[in-house]
């Protein structure tokens, strides 16, 4: 066990509800999913619901920074016998998202990805997500609801740093929904979740 779990536990709000990890799972067994993408793992709550719900031949790349909060819930995951589903990759998503779309053929590969990382790069996802999900395929954006404050008045008070996402969540819902290539809905499951369906 890490020296600083402890200290991680104070952070659990960073993972993913029940609730919305028993949608999530569901969704995915609704689209007969098999490829997956996850920008954003924590402990692998999320993870360990994509993973079991994959067929055992299901496959998720799964991208975070931090590879140490991981393996935090890595044994978790090796406990339900789903590890083997999962290919982890160790730092920044865009490079990473990058190597793989200098891969022709993973062009439309994947049936359904799961965004829950920096809300500040999620158009920055989305348009390299766009080539490696396939058309019919679904992006799912957490916390885009954002406690509520995308409905709050501009004077509301709160932090900077929460105030700095909350701008960065309205502009990302407002692109979502003009964007043409995709279908959305947002679901008010947990703090929100985006879905949108891949048209074009």
């Amino acid at each position: 066990m890490p020296k600083n779990h402890f200290s991680w536990c104070g952070r659990n709000f960073m993972a993913i509800p029940p609730d919305e990890a028993q949608f999530l799972s569901l969704l995915l067994k609704l689209m007969n999913a098999k490829n997956t993408i996850e920008i954003g793992v924590y402990t692998g709550h999320s993870l360990l619901s994509t993973a079991l719900a994959l067929p055992d031949d299901g496959k998720i790349i799964a991208m975070d920074t931090d590879r140490e909060t991981y393996d935090i819930g890595r044994p978790v995951i090796e406990k339900a016998g789903v590890a083997h589903k999962i290919d982890f990759r160790e730092g920044p998503a865009l490079p990473l998202l990058d190597e793989m779309l200098q891969n022709v053929g993973m062009h439309g590969s994947f049936d359904f990805a799961f965004v829950d990382a920096d809300k500040g790069n999620y158009l920055n996802y989305h348009e390299r997500l766009m080539n490696l999900v396939k058309i019919g395929g679904v992006i799912a954006y957490d916390n885009t609801l954002w406690k509520g404050t995308v409905a709050a008045p501009p004077e509301d008070d709160m932090d900077e740093w929460f105030r700095n996402v909350t701008v960065f969540t309205v502009e990302v819902n407002k692109v979502l929904a003009a964007d043409p290539r995709v279908e959305i809905a947002q679901i008010p499951v947990a703090d929100g979740i985006t879905l949108c369906r891949r048209l074009s």
